[in-house]
């Protein structure tokens, strides 16, 4: 049974950092995809940043390149979003994913990705 667990969200200032992190059990694909989503109250959940589990390619949206980095330690089976630059458009509640099938660089709908965290609220106020 795979889980992942998110945690880190917060409310913080325009500018401030926060890093989430996610972990994972019983995730076994090595060449899936992991990502994260966000997603606010009426609207899509849309992805942020994918991370390819076979290599080291990374994807991020157009509009948190330069802010958002995404990595994964191995060992500790935890996936991380260190988010910088904090705005407020940034506020949403965010998402662990992981796919099971080959491959990440296609893959960025809610639908293609197979398990989920519970979810943590980010906020950032002006």
């Amino acid at each position: 049974q795979v889980q992942l667990v998110e945690s880190g969200g917060g409310s913080v200032q325009a500018g401030e950092s926060l890093r989430l992190s996610c972990t994972t059990s019983g995730y076994t694909a090595s060449n899936g995809c992991m990502g994260w989503f966000r997603q606010v109250p009426g609207k899509e959940r849309n992805w942020v940043a994918r991370y390819y589990i076979g290599g080291d390619s990374k994807y991020y949206l157009d509009s948190v390149k330069g802010r958002f980095t995404i990595s994964r330690d191995r060992a500790e089976k935890t996936l991380y979003l260190q988010m910088n630059n904090l705005k407020p458009e940034d506020t949403a509640m965010y998402y662990c994913a992981a796919r099971d099938g080959d491959g990440c660089a296609g893959w960025h709908r809610e639908e293609d990705f197979d398990y989920w965290g519970q979810g943590t609220q980010v906020t950032v106020s002006s």
